[in-house]
C-alpha cells in the first residue's frame, strides 16, 4: 500500500517524508486556502515546493469544470514537474479529460468518487488513480469501506490498472481497514498516519526497558 499525505502544509509534508514512509501528496483548493495559498501563481509555486520535498506523485487539482478549461489547466500543471498528477472531478467532462490526458501520457486522479459506477468509468477512461471519498460517505450513514471493496472486485475482475486511492480518511482505523480490503493507496492527514505508531503496550514496554537499564548503571 502507498501512503500519501493529504495536506498543503509544507512542514507536515516534510515530517512525513522524513519518516521514510511517504509515497506522495494529495491536495485541493480547500487545503491550499487553509494554508493561506491563494492566487494562481502562488498555487503553482506551492506545487513546485511540494515536488521539491517528496519523491512521489503530487496530485494537483484543476478548477475548471468544462473540458477545454480542464485540458488547459491540466497541461499547465503537468508541465510544472513530472511528479504532478492532474486531479479532475468525476463529471462527464472530467472523464473526457481523463481520457485525453491518459492518451497523452499525463497522469490523472479522478476525484469526488462516491459509487462503483463512477469508479468503473474512471478506469475505462484510463485514470491513473481513482479517489473514493470514504469519510464523506460515512458522514451520511453510507458504507465508505464497502465502496472500496466493490471497486476492488470490479478492478480485479477486468485487470484495470487504475489504482484505488482511498480519500477522505477520518482516522487511523480507516487506514487499517483500507489495507485489509485492498486499497492501493491511502491519502490521510498526518495525524492519522502517526496514529499507526501508537500503542500503550509499546509505551509501557519501553518505559520498563529504560528503568531496567538505569538499574544497572
Amino acid at each position: 500500500m502507498k501512503f500519501f499525505i493529504d495536506t498543503a502544509n509544507l512542514d507536515q509534508i516534510k515530517e512525513a517524508q522524513d519518516l521514510g514512509i511517504l509515497d506522495g501528496v494529495t491536495t485541493n483548493p480547500s487545503l491550499m486556502a487553509k494554508e493561506g495559498i491563494t492566487g494562481k501563481q502562488n498555487i503553482l509555486d506551492h506545487y513546485k515546493n511540494i515536488c521539491n520535498i517528496v519523491d512521489g506523485d503530487v496530485s494537483a487539482e484543476v478548477i475548471s469544470t468544462d473540458y477545454k478549461g480542464m485540458l488547459k489547466e491540466g497541461e499547465e500543471l503537468s508541465s510544472l514537474n513530472k511528479q504532478i498528477v492532474v486531479k479532475v472531478p468525476m463529471i462527464k467532462d472530467g472523464i473526457k479529460a481523463a481520457r485525453y490526458f491518459s492518451d497523452n501520457n499525463i497522469k490523472t486522479n479522478v476525484t469526488l468518487v462516491f459509487s462503483a459506477g463512477q469508479a468503473l468509468l474512471a478506469a475505462k477512461a484510463g485514470a491513473t488513480y481513482v479517489s473514493p471519498f470514504i469519510g464523506r460517505l460515512d458522514d451520511i450513514s453510507t458504507d465508505g469501506l464497502g465502496l472500496i471493496s466493490e471497486i476492488r472486485e470490479i478492478y480485479d475482475n477486468y485487470g484495470f490498472s487504475t489504482e484505488i486511492l482511498a480519500a477522505s480518511i477520518r482516522h487511523t482505523m480507516h487506514i487499517i481497514d483500507c489495507s485489509k480490503i485492498g486499497a492501493d493507496v491511502i491519502t490521510a492527514p498526518l495525524k492519522s498516519i502517526l496514529g499507526l505508531l501508537k500503542h500503550p503496550l509499546t509505551d509501557i514496554g519501553l518505559e520498563n526497558f529504560l528503568k531496567d537499564y538505569k538499574k544497572g548503571n
